[in-house]
């Protein structure tokens, strides 16, 4: 069938497949370096205890059959080393077959850690990864041409990435209708960027500028990806602009990045493609026969998307195939911190030394300006963000941060900046308290030196001490 390839897309193809592999890279990073503290077998929510109230129709993973914490590792390295070898081009090396399992290979490992990744993996970027990821795997190697219809469900998806996120913005916060959205977002998010404090000064005029722009991408741009070329270029290419933009302004994780690959598929680039045999009939048939399986599946996000109650962020399967996103429905006006201090004195007082664990990414010594994670995904420090808002949000484990601190948890400890407290010596009480934190005028910066400002406002856990105290050695 000839209408079936559009031989033009292959630079298209091979930039957006080697840039996907470098974002799963990142993803199986992140996992292998932090899991242990959060999902192992003492992690503050351990995965043996998901899976047995869990069950492997509900979630399934690969975990489900058996989990320890090397079985974890291995998986977690398992996918860094495959992403790797797909960056390097090791797909286009081989078969058609074999190009198409080896890309499923790390949407298999990386679905398995998500479907018992949790709270920690409750991120609109895991779906949005994982359902980029499986498409790939239908989009071939050097040995066939593009497939069309291919090409379409990554536009299609991008289309609903941008067009949900702006409606649950014109549906939600009115400030997003009234364009003051701004005025609060970069002091609000959950983990400011170096430069976010910047952001958060430029003149407010600007900012209405900022929010007027967005619209216009999420709102009325997306329709323009299934316009002929060159319009359909110009399209994806404004979307990445205003993604660059949102890289410098803030840490999302992989969320910007995962949306400018996505969009890298629908720019044409200028280059004659090689000559490549036609496609084989059964690759035809397994690309039609999914293609038509995800358009199915799409009703859901579609009926979620033209919904008064649509919601963001949501999966309606357990393989993630097709999904519904959106970000920041509602801005915060006022941030909180929760700022979790220690200290060894045998009686907890107020007058007594109390130290502060620094977090890596997250807002606390207030001269300590944000630094720039994001591909990556400091996920505790992410979930300090929402526990500060409520509670609630914590609840699951909170407690279990508490005590791994009181013991000096070697692993836990990794996940923060720095322990205040010497490995050999644990704190004797824990405590959390709630601050109200405000970005710093130019002037304030300039007399202290302070990117923040932060002023108390209750205590968040009392002090807290273990009930059998290990022995000083």
């Amino acid at each position: 069938m000839e209408w079936f390839t559009a031989p033009d897309y292959w630079l298209s193809r091979l930039v957006f497949q080697r840039a996907l592999a470098v974002v799963y890279l990142i993803a199986f990073l992140t996992a292998a370096l932090q899991f242990r503290a959060l999902l192992g077998e003492r992690g503050l929510l351990p995965v043996p205890r998901f899976v047995e109230r869990v069950p492997f129709k509900r979630a399934p993973s690969l975990f489900q059959l058996r989990y320890s914490d090397r079985l974890f590792a291995g998986v977690a390295w398992a996918g860094c080393a495959v992403s790797a070898a797909l960056v390097a081009g090791l797909d286009s090396l081989l078969p058609l077959w074999a190009a198409m399992l080896l890309w499923l290979v790390p949407w298999v490992l990386y679905l398995s850690i998500v479907n018992v990744g949790q709270t920690w993996y409750s991120f609109g970027w895991e779906s949005l990864l994982l359902e980029t990821g499986f498409v790939a795997v239908f989009l071939g190697n050097d040995e066939v041409a593009p497939p069309i219809v291919v090409l379409f469900l990554l536009r299609w998806l991008l289309f609903r990435v941008e067009f949900g996120a702006g409606l649950i913005k014109m549906r939600g916060d009115e400030c997003w209708r009234k364009l003051t959205c701004l005025d609060h977002h970069h002091e609000t998010q959950p983990m400011p960027g170096p430069l976010s404090w910047f952001f958060h000064h430029l003149p407010r005029p600007l900012h209405r500028v900022e929010v007027a722009a967005n619209h216009v991408t999420q709102l009325l741009v997306p329709f323009l990806l299934f316009t002929p070329q060159p319009v359909a270029t110009a399209a994806a290419s404004l979307m990445i602009v205003t993604q660059l933009w949102l890289v410098l302004s803030g840490n999302f994780s992989w969320l910007n990045w995962i949306t400018i690959v996505l969009a890298l598929s629908a720019v044409r680039f200028p280059a004659d493609p090689p000559s490549v045999p036609a496609a084989p009939l059964w690759y035809e048939v397994v690309v039609l026969a999914v293609a038509a399986l995800l358009v199915f599946l799409s009703h859901r996000p579609v009926l979620n998307m033209i919904s008064r109650r649509q919601v963001m962020n949501r999966s309606f399967d357990p393989l993630h195939l097709v999904n519904t996103y959106g970000a920041f429905g509602s801005v915060s006006r006022i941030r909180y911190e929760v700022v979790i201090e220690g200290t060894a004195d045998e009686v907890a007082r107020e007058d007594s030394q109390w130290l502060e664990y620094e977090f890596k990414g997250k807002p606390g010594d207030p001269r300590r300006w944000p630094r720039q994670f994001a591909p990556y995904h400091l996920r505790l420090d992410w979930l300090m963000w929402f526990a500060a808002l409520s509670p609630a949000y914590a609840g699951s484990w909170f407690g279990t941060l508490v005590e791994r601190l009181l013991e000096n948890d070697r692993t836990t400890l990794k996940l923060l900046r720095r322990s205040p407290f010497p490995p050999d010596a644990p704190p004797r009480f824990v405590r959390a308290r709630l601050f109200r934190y405000r970005y710093t005028t130019w002037s304030e910066l300039r007399e202290t030196g302070a990117c923040w400002e932060r002023t108390y406002v209750r205590e968040y856990l009392p002090p807290t001490r273990l009930a059998r105290v290990p022995e000083r050695s």
